[in-house]
């Protein structure tokens, strides 16, 4: 006798169940296959990433060379030359004389009260002179006075000589005046004679300014 076939019913609810089963079978291994690719993708390097090139930072300017700071040079100081009494511009009062001083040539004398030598343009340059050397000789005690000025005689002595006796008149000897005020420039050098008594009292040989 054949047995009956199982109802629809619980044939498609074995059907089912067994559906479920393998449904659930596939989606476990769905899911691991999901979590081993994103396994697999954490594990893998990141992709290089281009360099970024450095940036180029101007050079600063350079600084500008350092300049010395310029100096003026001091001025040189002039020589003087000789003033012989003799070549003087303009004698007044004064005549001229052998000398027997040293180097010879000529000296003025017969100098007293009055009496005047005059030399133009003498150059003092930047520098000022300060002194002034005089080769006088006198054979008398009576002595005066030699002043000196510039430009015109009746403008104030820069310098004053007080003459004193050397033995003779031509015993010769170096005197120094020391100059009120500095001398610089071009000047007209005035030499202004004034005896303590009418009488001469001096010869001059020559005469030198100096710094």
């Amino acid at each position: 006798m054949v047995a009956p076939p199982p109802a629809p019913s619980v044939y498609r609810t074995r059907s089912y169940v067994m559906r479920r089963r393998v449904l659930t079978g596939l989606a476990g291994v769905a899911l691991l296959l999901i979590g081993y690719g994103i396994g697999r993708w954490q594990d893998s390097p990141a992709p290089a990433t281009a360099a970024t090139p450095p940036r180029s930072v101007p050079a600063s300017a350079p600084a500008p060379p350092s300049v010395a700071p310029t100096t003026t040079p001091p001025p040189k100081p002039t020589v003087y030359p000789t003033l012989q009494a003799e070549s003087a511009a303009a004698l007044t009062g004064i005549q001229t004389q052998d000398t027997n001083d040293e180097g010879g040539g000529k000296n003025v004398g017969w100098i007293a009260t009055g009496d005047v030598m005059r030399f133009d343009n003498v150059d003092f340059g930047p520098v000022p002179a300060t002194r002034l050397l005089v080769r006088v000789a006198a054979g008398t005690d009576d002595g005066g006075r030699m002043e000196v000025h510039l430009d015109d005689p009746a403008q104030a002595a820069v310098g004053v000589l007080n003459v004193t006796s050397t033995g003779d008149w031509q015993t010769w000897r170096t005197d120094e005046v020391t100059l009120k005020s500095p001398l610089t420039g071009a000047h007209t050098v005035f030499f202004t004679f004034t005896g303590n008594n009418d009488s001469e009292f001096v010869n001059v040989n020559w005469l030198q300014f100096e710094h």
